[in-house]
């Protein structure tokens, strides 16, 4: 399948970084946004100076604040809308795609009311037969470095392998190499989870606790993550790749992770609403936090880092107890 134009919706840090990523391939690009004030800015600069200054757009990369003009001939549009405002961009979006559009989610979260990832939202909305191909890009990958060209390695899935080939192809460069997969539910539960151990992992820090605490809390978190991505379908070997593993690596450790720096403000002592007020962009862990604590209570699927961050965000305890409370639980075998 040919793609020549590409519809990005969402002019934040990622969504600015994937489109940068393709219009430097040659691929037409249009960069959508709702902030109608961010797209002048956006048209005006040609750069996206608020996430990613320095990266001037290639002339293939257009921006626009009307999103059917924005989708219009697009045979792939890539959403990189927060979790909790993709159903509302999406229901405007389907009624005006033709059969046969690739819609890839670049978002790593889960809605709260549903408890459903991002293609779940997707497909519930499909009101039509209309045959659309849904899937999913995920990955470790900070949108700093993939705009800067660092060497970088993601998945991309889609229950039609044809399609997350064409999928791959498209995003592939020489510094951005992506690989194919059919385990839609299993990248996507391990992109949303991952956060919320990264939440986990910045309390640790912040609370001053050494590598072998961030080592024990990424390989039980890596645990919790496998046993409900299972449960929801998710394939076992998934989470020991690029978009389980790799991405749990990156977000528990990188300097640049939004989730792990909320875990770092928490662990030093600020409330939620102080940690939140200082950062500019979206931790998708908080809000994933409170959709997987509900979904983990209604499939009753054991997780107890999980239980552990979400009283820290929403009940308000503290990150030293919630810690102590975890190394305090009955002993197990360790597969259990």
């Amino acid at each position: 399948m040919k793609i020549d134009k590409v519809a990005m919706i969402g002019a934040g840090s990622w969504g600015t970084a994937l489109a940068l990523l393709l219009a430097r391939k040659g691929v037409n690009v249009t960069l959508w946004d709702r902030d109608v004030e961010h797209i002048n800015i956006l048209s005006q600069d040609r750069e996206n100076k608020r996430y990613q200054e320095g990266h001037p757009f290639p002339d293939c990369l257009s921006v626009s604040d009307d999103l059917f003009a924005a989708v219009g001939g697009a045979q792939c549009i890539c959403m990189v809308v927060p979790s909790h405002g993709y159903r509302e961009v999406y229901k405007k979006l389907f009624p005006v795609l033709p059969e046969g559009t690739l819609i890839v989610s670049a978002v790593k979260g889960i809605e709260i009311a549903s408890g459903m990832t991002m293609t779940g939202v997707m497909q519930q909305e499909a009101t039509s037969c209309k045959h659309l191909q849904l899937g999913v890009l995920s990955g470790p990958s900070f949108a700093k470095e993939v705009a800067n060209k660092q060497p970088t390695a993601v998945t991309v899935a889609f229950k039609d392998l044809k399609a997350a080939e064409a999928v791959q192809h498209l995003f592939s460069t020489d510094y951005f190499r992506v690989y194919s997969s059919s385990d839609v539910i299993g990248l996507e539960i391990s992109g949303a989870m991952k956060n919320i151990i990264a939440i986990a992992a910045g309390i640790c820090d912040g609370l001053g606790y050494g590598l072998n605490t961030r080592a024990a809390l990424m390989t039980r978190g890596l645990a919790e993550i496998s046993r409900m991505g299972v449960a929801l379908g998710g394939q076992l070997q998934t989470f020991a790749g690029l978009g389980g593993m790799g991405d749990l690596v990156l977000t528990c450790t990188g300097d640049l992770s939004r989730n792990r720096t909320v875990g770092l403000k928490l662990g030093s002592g600020l409330t939620l609403d102080q940690a939140l007020s200082e950062m500019k962009m979206v931790a998708e862990g908080v809000k994933t936090t409170k959709s997987c604590h509900a979904l983990a209570k209604s499939m009753d699927v054991e997780m107890p880092i999980l239980e552990q961050v979400y009283q820290v965000l929403y009940e308000d305890k503290k990150c030293a107890d919630a810690v102590a409370e975890l190394f305090q639980r009955d002993l197990k075998n360790e597969l259990q």
